[in-house]
């Protein structure tokens, strides 16, 4: 039976290991935390990610992957060289340091909002002049769900921002009034076949993901931000799903940042998928033909932050609640629910009972 190595054991791992099931796979994780979401569907190492004993149970599996891209991009590059690792390293690279991200792409052509790097409050002074306000103060490195990030509304807040960062190295971001945020995610096979989902709409609060909606409105759109999409993965040589989060504004895209693993925003893809973006992962990693990412209908998506909501039938059976299996904390993911309707109309009025239900609730 093949083995799956995974570096990471969160809810992103859980959900790759159900997945797995449909294709006969077995899974093997490696991840310091205790009491991780995956360790329901495979055995989990709990060692740092670079460990020497980490590694060598990786390296016996028959390819590794990871859910999240702040992983060791180190340990990442000596594991490849004794198995196959995907996506390849080169992706994690770009991903974890946003000025490289950016570098990226402005060479493949890929709008973005106007940015500078920044590596000292003189370097912000000057993009401030530059730019102009407001703007966005971003750590290269480690963001992730808002953290690291600080909006600069007057010139007195640069302390502030900076103070923020840390005084970590950054980059200074034009912020964008967008009309809304999408993401356009896919997979692509090492033999450069390449299959996208549909576009998808999300809403995200305090730096979170709280809604998708699935197929999004919007046919050029749809096809610009594909393209831009598809440009990334060749130039990557990427294997497995990638995820590419853009602002759409005055009917143009701007790209924000993409992410080298299955992603939240794709989470629908589970129920409102012919081919779920993790059982496509999977397949591109193996080098399985992909499957169809056709929508089965009219998807949207409620992540469950900070608590869970009791299970009392407040919810209709068309429905479908993920429970991640996560200790309750301010601001984790602890799961979400999805729904799939017959038409765009039913789904925004089923999601908006529930997130008043939600709110109810206090989630």
């Amino acid at each position: 039976m093949t083995t799956v190595g995974i570096m990471g054991a969160g809810q992103l791992g859980l959900m790759l290991g159900d997945a797995g099931k449909a294709l006969d796979l077995d899974f093997a994780f490696l991840d310091p935390a205790e009491d991780p979401p995956a360790q329901s569907v495979g055995p989990v190492l709990s060692r740092p990610f670079d460990s020497d004993e980490g590694l060598q149970m990786l390296a016996g599996c028959d390819v590794v992957t990871y859910e999240f891209e702040n992983v060791p991009v180190a340990a990442v590059e000596a594991l490849s060289k004794q198995v196959p690792v995907f996506p390849p390293p080169a992706a994690l690279q770009h991903a974890q340091d946003r000025l490289r991200e950016k570098q990226l792409f402005e060479r493949l052509g890929i709008p973005v909002p106007a940015w500078r790097e920044v590596s000292s409050l003189d370097d912000l002074a000057a993009a401030v002049r530059s730019i102009g306000l407001p703007l966005v103060l971003k750590a290269r490195r480690f963001g992730y769900d808002g953290k690291g990030q600080f909006v600069v509304k007057e010139e007195k807040d640069a302390d502030a921002a900076w103070q923020e960062v840390r005084g970590k190295p950054s980059i200074a971001e034009q912020w964008i009034p967008f009309d809304r945020e999408i993401s356009v995610f896919g997979a692509r096979a090492a033999d450069g076949r390449i299959a996208l989902y549909p576009m998808t709409q999300n809403e995200h609060r305090q730096g979170i993901l709280r809604v998708s909606i699935a197929p999004a409105e919007g046919t050029a759109i749809a096809e610009e931000a594909g393209a831009h999409l598809r440009k990334l993965l060749t130039c990557l040589e990427y294997v497995g799903i990638l995820a590419l989060e853009m602002f759409v504004i005055d009917n143009r895209v701007l790209a924000n940042e993409f992410a080298p693993r299955v992603h939240n925003s794709g989470h629908w893809t589970i129920e409102g998928s012919k081919t779920s973006q993790f059982e496509n992962h999977l397949r591109a990693i193996l080098g399985l033909r992909l499957g169809d990412t056709g929508a089965t209908g009219h998807a949207g998506m409620i992540n469950l932050i900070g608590s869970m909501p009791p299970v009392n039938g407040q919810f209709g059976s068309e429905w479908h609640l993920h429970d991640y299996g996560k200790a309750a904390r301010p601001g984790r993911k602890l799961g979400h629910m999805t729904i799939v309707a017959p038409d765009a109309e039913t789904r925004d009025r089923e999601l908006s009972n529930t997130l008043k239900v939600l709110s109810n609730c206090r989630m």
